[in-house]
């Protein structure tokens, strides 16, 4: 929850009475606030740094990971892609996950990498340049990476803004699904860099051109433009976000299990061979797919005219 201080601050001579307290009543003055406002933001502080990076909620098979850093815009700091990854990993070993969604408190997706931390003004961070940016880009490289290895279907559920690296993660999800008042960007350009390793999975995602064009310019462009570019699935009303997300994701995880995990690492791995090569993997993927024992089940549903039983469903 975020609190808007000013807005609590009394008139200049208002006077207080609290209900329990015979005739007692307090005077504040504005710099008697001001340091009640300074205190208040140090302990409300104090409170966000204690509480975890992520939030989860497992519902109906649905993993639910939730960036929980909204007052600084969710960054995508060491720390918080240390946490996304091990919960992947665990997820990735527990049958009853089928599905996860990742996604950010409060209104914004994720603002990407902490500017702060990769330029060495965070407090207690890394002295060493190198050593500090190197340790960001090989834990961001290690989440995305585990997010297209994981047998388990992803959904990025987008709010807000995805800038820079919190683009490049929507980008690296199996399916995304956004807000119709979503922006997203590859700012990297404006303050005398470039977004070189969001553009991997941006890239990847969208025609080489718009690819170019947004890191180039580091403009913002909208919802309908990331669906046109290929880098979200849907895009939907704002208070629509949330159902219609539980509702694809729900969908998925009603399916094969095996089938999921299986057609997704094939997926990944035949786009980025040549075509001949890419037949051989995905040929040899089907076939171990049709000698499974989920996939007799599902056929046998099928002639049977009946719903299939999944593992572990």
């Amino acid at each position: 929850m975020c609190l808007d201080y000013e807005s609590l601050r009394p008139p200049e001579t208002s006077i207080f009475k609290w209900s329990g307290y015979k005739a007692r009543s307090f005077v504040y003055g504005y710099q008697q606030w001001d340091e009640i406002i300074t205190i208040i933001r140090k302990v409300m502080t104090q409170n966000n740094e204690n509480q975890p990076y992520v939030l989860s909620e497992l519902k109906n098979h649905v993993l639910w990971l939730s960036m929980n850093r909204p007052k600084q815009r969710n960054p995508l700091s060491s720390t918080m892609l240390r946490a996304l990854h091990e919960h992947i990993n665990e997820a990735n070993n527990n049958d009853d996950v089928r599905v996860i969604v990742i996604t950010g408190e409060g209104g914004v997706f994720s603002a990407g990498h902490d500017l702060k931390e990769m330029s060495g003004r965070k407090e207690n961070c890394e002295p060493d340049n190198a050593k500090r940016v190197k340790t960001v880009l090989d834990d961001c490289t290690k989440l995305m990476m585990s997010l297209i290895q994981s047998p388990k279907a992803i959904i990025a559920c987008v709010q807000g803004t995805a800038s820079a690296a919190g683009c490049q993660l929507v980008s690296m999800c199996d399916l995304a699904i956004t807000q119709d008042q979503a922006e997203f960007c590859a700012p990297g350009v404006n303050i005398g860099t470039f977004c070189t390793t969001p553009l991997v999975g941006i890239g990847r995602n969208m025609h080489r051109k718009h690819a170019m064009e947004i890191a180039l310019t580091g403009d913002m462009f909208s919802a309908d433009d990331a669906m046109r570019f290929g880098l979200v699935n849907k895009v939907v009303k704002v208070a629509d976000l949330k159902v219609e997300t539980e509702k694809l994701a729900n969908k998925i995880a009603q399916k094969s299990a095996v089938g999921i995990h299986s057609g997704k690492l094939a997926f990944y791995q035949q786009i980025e061979e040549s075509i001949e090569n890419a037949y051989t993997s995905a040929s040899h993927a089907m076939l171990e797919a049709m000698l499974s024992d989920e996939c007799e089940e599902g056929v046998s549903a099928f002639f049977e005219k009946r719903a299939p039983q999944w593992q572990g469903l």
